[in-house]
């Protein structure tokens, strides 16, 4: 077997065809009937095309250099820092605004959830982050669901049906920031111009910028950047923001943001991204779970990577801390937020001791998120929010600085001595991806498993780490129950995938619809295909 995962998508695993097959994730279309000049609203559908002419090309431009990238680090060529600049040389400051200073905690959620969106702002987080990214099922309805929350939050007018209490809730008037998480760079939207798709980025800002009233927010309109990969991508974004601001009238840097450091790529430019959004940023936080994600992607060809399984990983294994550090230190240089990311295991108020375990495992989290400088942190439950802001010194601590701080530290030391590598590990990740896309067919971007909340990003990790094992079983072994070495085969892979669903099927209740038991056996084709194609951008 080859120890390339690209050679998996070859006529050795998938039959050869005359073109490349359609990816398996397709893209966000607008149905059919759809007619986007009149259903979308009023006057919106110029003034997104006017946006697409002048930054739709550049958008495909920074997409089609992401890949270059990937496949140079295939070939030895890593990313590294950048030469020194204005930006990493010279002093430059920001000045936070008051409203955001104190974001010890940011709740996060996905958009199209209208209960859960109410809890967020009602749960006493300083921040919240609403999101239409990994956390919601990329489909047409969905996406508009979670953008009519997001307008109706920020004017306050969002509602839920409490079915217990029998009553309407709304949201509680605070001092909360909302952001809006749009769907990332890379990711496009179909169906809105004829023969012509466009960023999803653009479609997902304009949507909400063109429906909010200014008057009604409490703060200027806030979003949350995802899943950008260099510097440069900051200034497209700088440049969407400005081009709104002056479509809608408003004061330039009036539209805020914050900007997650989720690819490795990225994370050697963060200073110079920041400087090239310094109008507009307000923090930067470290989304770990897609920078993992990134990680191995850059490093599928080094058998060094080969990463254990995921819920043996310490939250500070050195991959993490050393950027962990070095994102306050580039933040607080420069007047800026950082905010630390999500622990995945999630409270419960049916299983005492799982729940114990969880706030647990996220207060020794944000405890040492807190001693790294960071500012707050993300949580997705409302009973971690008081855990998570007690660790954090109020407000901020912008002016705390490391004493010894160095400029490039090691972003890249591979993950020796770490964890276990284990049969069981790959078996967890394969019934973990087929729940996690039977979510996904069923509507939802995000499911709690086994008391863990995995979404596109953990998706993502579990589906490279197969690949990784396949790839490098033979010099970084994967060992069963009595310790002998496994071949991680494409046909032992299949094995797990079969007996996995198997399993799947026979817990569901008995006189299950053929719809749902049609959707698993989906969920598993399309995860293992992923894998087996090396499809593993973030979609």
């Amino acid at each position: 077997m080859s120890t390339n995962v690209h050679d998996l998508s070859g006529p050795h695993f998938i039959p050869q065809r005359h073109k490349a097959p359609e990816r398996l994730v397709p893209v966000n279309q607008a149905p059919a009937e759809f007619m986007a000049r009149t259903d979308l609203p009023r006057g919106f559908y110029d003034f997104l095309l006017s946006l697409h002419h002048s930054l739709g090309n550049w958008q495909k431009t920074l997409v089609k250099r992401r890949a270059t990238q990937l496949a140079a680090a295939h070939r030895g060529n890593l990313p590294d820092y950048q030469p020194s600049s204005f930006a990493t040389s010279e002093p430059w400051t920001i000045q936070l605004p008051a409203w955001c200073q104190d974001q010890r905690n940011q709740m996060t959620g996905p958009a199209d959830d209208a209960e859960l969106v109410v809890k967020m702002l009602n749960s006493g987080a300083p921040g919240v982050m609403l999101d239409l990214e990994d956390s919601v099922a990329n489909s047409w309805p969905n996406i508009l669901h979670g953008i009519a929350h997001v307008v109706a939050a920020l004017h306050g007018d969002l509602t839920y049906y409490d079915r217990k209490r029998e009553r309407s809730v709304g949201i509680n008037p605070s001092t909360t920031v909302i952001f809006t998480r749009p769907r990332g760079l890379h990711v496009h939207q179909a169906g809105l111009i004829d023969g012509e798709l466009i960023s999803a980025s653009l479609f997902d800002v304009a949507m909400v910028a063109w429906q909010v009233d200014p008057s009604r927010l409490s703060h200027p309109l806030c979003f949350y950047i995802p899943k950008s990969e260099s510097a440069e991508e900051a200034l497209w974004w700088r440049a969407l923001f400005a081009a709104i601001e002056q479509a809608r009238g408003w004061q330039r840097g009036w539209i805020k943001c914050m900007a997650l450091v989720e690819s490795h790529p990225l994370a050697y430019e963060i200073e110079e991204f920041a400087f090239n959004l310094r109008e507009y940023l307000v923090g930067l936080n470290l989304g770990r779970w897609d920078y993992m994600a990134s990680l191995i992607h850059f490093n599928l060809r080094d058998a060094n990577w080969v990463l254990p399984d995921r819920n043996t990983i310490p939250h500070n294994v050195p991959f993490f801390q050393n950027l962990r550090l070095h994102i306050p230190e580039i933040c607080h240089k420069h007047g800026l937020l950082a905010i630390g990311g999500m622990t995945a295991l999630y409270p419960s108020r049916e299983n005492a001791e799982l729940n114990a375990r969880a706030l647990s495992v996220l207060a020794s989290d944000k405890m040492n998120e807190s001693a790294c400088l960071m500012d707050g942190a993300w949580t997705g439950h409302p009973d971690q929010n008081e855990i998570a802001m007690s660790k954090f010194p109020a407000p901020n601590q912008l002016s705390k600085r490391p004493e010894d701080p160095y400029d490039h530290p090691d972003l890249r030391p591979a993950p020796t001595g770490v964890g276990q590598r284990t049969l069981a590990g790959t078996r967890a990740a394969v019934r973990t991806v087929i729940r996690y896309r039977f979510g996904v067919l069923a509507g939802r971007g995000a499911s709690l498993i086994n008391g863990y909340m995995e979404d596109l990003a953990t998706d993502r990790i579990y589906r490279l780490m197969i690949a990784q094992r396949m790839n490098h079983w033979a010099v970084a072994p994967v060992v069963d129950d009595q310790g002998n070495k496994i071949q991680h085969s494409p046909a032992l892979i299949s094995q797990l995938f079969e007996e996995e669903l198997a399993q799947l099927l026979a817990e569901l209740p008995a006189g299950a619809p053929a719809e749902v038991i049609d959707q698993y056996r989906e969920a598993r084709r399309i995860s293992e295909l992923m894998i087996l194609r090396a499809e593993f951008d973030p979609m």
